[in-house]
């Protein structure tokens, strides 16, 4: 006969020095601990385990609404969106996404429009994007002024300031990229296609950036988290592609 003796300790502090005390709302047995006083489950169960959640959240990557992932998951938009925070904080920084940049390297910078909340809130996506690699080497998110154009212009790393920039004739670039590197080039010349194809797709992936949408972030933070989610992905998936090769 085999028997096994199972101890458990406080989840807060470590101390053993704990004692049952019921059940709480949903039924789980909990305990308190007479060291720090807390009151935890005494045998927590991971509802969704990892493979669960990352479904949800490639279905979420592949334009399908909150709403519509709790009706046909039955998980709680909240919920997904806490899942969202964490995985954006586990990735790695734009910058460690990078590949090393060549001498020959070119940039392409560009502007999408979105809203948050109301089609009046107007927030502009601003993108700095590597001809040869394609990766986004530099983004920010704000209004159409000259204030955000200059802080992506500070967001871009050293190595791919002092490359060529092709941009469109839009007035507030010559304000922010030196002379000697800027060359802008009216619509329809193909210069700045590889930034334009690359915020099609991101229309494809994201149904907040949809052209007359009804999917929209309703505050600004999320809309970030979003953003940031998809553009560190394309990076990585690039740089793995590289070391692959």
């Amino acid at each position: 006969m085999i028997e096994e003796t199972i101890t458990y300790s406080c989840r807060s502090c470590g101390s053993e020095h704990i004692i049952r005390n019921g059940r709480n709302k949903c039924g789980n047995e909990q305990y308190h601990c007479k060291a720090c006083g807390c009151y935890r489950v005494l045998r927590p169960q991971e509802r969704y385990p990892a493979e669960k959640k990352a479904q949800i959240l490639s279905a979420y990557s592949e334009r399908m609404s909150l709403r519509g992932i709790q009706r046909v998951f039955g998980v709680w938009r909240t919920t997904v969106l806490r899942w969202l925070q964490q995985v954006v904080h586990s990735l790695p920084s734009l910058s460690q996404t990078l590949l090393p940049p060549e001498t020959d390297d070119g940039l392409e910078m560009d502007e999408v429009c979105s809203f948050v909340g109301e089609k009046w809130f107007k927030r502009w996506l601003w993108t700095a994007q590597c001809r040869r690699t394609r990766q986004i080497v530099a983004y920010v998110i704000g209004d159409r002024s000259e204030t955000t154009a200059r802080k992506l212009w500070q967001t871009i790393r050293e190595g791919y300031r002092d490359c060529p920039v092709f941009t469109d004739e839009f007035n507030v670039y010559p304000l922010i990229v030196p002379a000697a590197q800027h060359h802008p080039v009216p619509k329809g010349t193909g210069l700045t296609n590889h930034q334009e194809r690359w915020y099609n797709t991101l229309r494809q992936w994201l149904g907040r950036y949809t052209r007359r949408t009804l999917s929209f972030s309703k505050e600004d933070r999320f809309h970030q988290l979003v953003t940031c989610w998809f553009i560190l992905q394309h990076n990585l998936r690039i740089q793995q592609a590289s070391l692959t090769m």
